[in-house]
């Protein structure tokens, strides 16, 4: 293990934790610009929303997660999400995503003010519920932790304690920020499909490797066969 990182466990005393995790997302319009080069522009929106789908049906599934706020200005983003039982808020700082992010924590704690809160990728269309479990259960051992992502460069997973700012730092470079900020980096094997966020069409095929969900699976299905193979 290395140092400065953690690797599994349980909470010192065995009480479980309760999660609210936050998902933003943004105008499906806007989201995931850079899969155009694979998808097209026609298409964007469409896998944009169903990697949120999969990503929001299968966060719901997993044992310790309470509820699911996303936050999103687009209207069919929302009503799609809410039909999950995610509950939707508008992102009404209008400031960026790390704005969202501490918005829709301050939503979730308003409403479970003893959750921990994490905030979560939506485009994680691999998603794996008991992997997800696994990740939130080393988080509950500390005040704030993070998961990088697949690149080793970003962050897909970033958690708070109950009673502690998420001071969320996305985008970019945004392992380094979120380990010098203190939050504690969570090295796991087997939890790939948390670290599997989707940007590019190079991104989508590792997805499809690893199996998504119903929703990317059948929005590729009816995509040419360039795009998902």
């Amino acid at each position: 293990m290395t140092p400065g990182r953690r690797d599994g466990g349980t909470a010192g005393d065995n009480v479980p934790v309760h999660w609210s995790l936050v998902v933003p997302l943004k105008p499906l319009a806007l989201a995931k610009s850079r899969l155009s080069e694979a998808a097209g522009g026609a298409m964007r929106p469409a896998f944009a929303l169903a990697f949120a789908q999969d990503t929001v049906a299968r966060a719901l599934s997993c044992r310790a997660v309470r509820d699911v706020v996303v936050v999103t200005d687009d209207p069919l983003a929302a009503a799609e999400l809410n039909r999950l039982g995610a509950r939707t808020v508008p992102d009404s700082p209008g400031a960026g995503l790390n704005a969202a992010l501490a918005h829709g924590a301050a939503e979730a704690r308003a409403l479970r003010p003893a959750a921990a809160v994490a905030a979560l990728n939506a485009d994680l269309p691999a998603l794996r519920p008991e992997e997800l479990d696994r990740v939130l259960a080393v988080a509950g051992q500390f005040p704030r932790a993070f998961l990088a992502d697949a690149a080793g460069i970003g962050t897909t997973f970033l958690s708070a304690a109950p009673g502690v700012e998420l001071r969320p730092a996305f985008g970019g470079h945004s392992r380094h920020r979120h380990s010098a900020s203190g939050a504690v980096e969570i090295e796991l094997d087997g939890v790939e499909s948390v670290r599997r966020d989707v940007d590019t069409g190079d991104d989508l095929r590792a997805a499809l490797a690893l199996g998504v969900g119903p929703r990317t699976a059948a929005r590729c299905a009816a995509a040419p066969a360039a795009w998902c193979c």
